[in-house]
């Protein structure tokens, strides 16, 4: 039982109505608890009753979830004959299978192979078009390719919630610019750190003879590729190349559970 707080799921307190927001929730658990010697239709038959789904509506549901989930070739195979990937997908439609406003899901594509994964993905998305899906995972590089709304969780607390580009401003000290430019390093080095708006520069090697290159903070993360290509010409240095570095999910975790920064 909960110490303190409260909590809603769709319009309906969770301790009070407990029955009614177990029925607004699909979910699919980690570890996929199926009945290995059953069906596919013979499973989800089962939850069917289970969840009380009618009996006059019980066999247009199978068909709805089989065709969501393309299980539609394996349902008469037994789950313990199928792949990870399917039985993922069994296991989806099993909490699809009462017609569920919200979808829990719990490491959906944990153990499954790259085109599993893809295809888990897909799923997820389409299903994210009709239905309010939650993804458990620290699998963030597939919750960046997932999702459209994080939400970091450190210690029982948010420390950091929006879309991922929105996260991505909330790191600091993090170079969001590449230069590579043919030149004297250390006159270079002074020229970019004089730019305004350029918080820090660092130095690392590249194969170009000549050649070094440069990591940019600049101060909130400003697009500053014209100004820099500006200076780097009016000083006849060359510049070899300039792009912006994309923030990964992993750095924002590290930053927010590291200070934990409240967004």
């Amino acid at each position: 039982a909960a110490d303190s707080g409260e909590a809603h799921v769709a319009g309906h307190d969770c301790f009070k109505e407990s029955k009614i927001v177990r029925r607004k929730i699909g979910y699919l658990p980690e570890n996929n608890p199926l009945y290995l010697d059953m069906t596919v239709l013979e499973y989800l038959q089962y939850m069917a009753e289970l969840h009380d789904v009618p009996k006059n509506k019980i066999r247009e549901r199978i068909k709805e979830v089989i065709v969501d989930c393309g299980l539609s070739e394996k349902l008469h195979k037994a789950l313990g004959t199928l792949s990870k990937g399917y039985r993922q997908r069994v296991g989806l439609a099993a909490s699809l299978i009462h017609n569920p406003d919200i979808l829990i899901l719990d490491e959906p594509t944990v153990g499954l192979d790259p085109n599993q994964i893809v295809e888990i993905r897909n799923l997820i998305k389409e299903l994210g078009k009709e239905k309010t899906v939650i993804i458990c995972s620290h699998n963030l590089t597939e919750i960046e390719l997932t999702c459209n709304r994080v939400i970091i969780i450190n210690k029982g607390k948010i420390v950091a919630s929006g879309t991922p580009s929105e996260l991505k401003n909330i790191v600091n000290g993090h170079a969001n610019l590449k230069v590579i430019v043919r030149g004297d390093k250390t006159d270079v080095t002074m020229l970019l750190r004089g730019i305004d708006g350029v918080k820090e520069v660092f130095v690392f090697s590249v194969k170009d003879k000549g050649a070094w290159g440069y990591d940019v903070v600049t101060l909130k993360r400003r697009d500053l590729r014209e100004k820099i290509i500006e200076k780097i010409l009016e000083n006849e240095f060359k510049i070899l190349e300039i792009y912006k570095e994309s923030v990964s999910l992993e750095e924002i975790f590290n930053e927010v559970t590291r200070t934990n920064t409240l967004l």
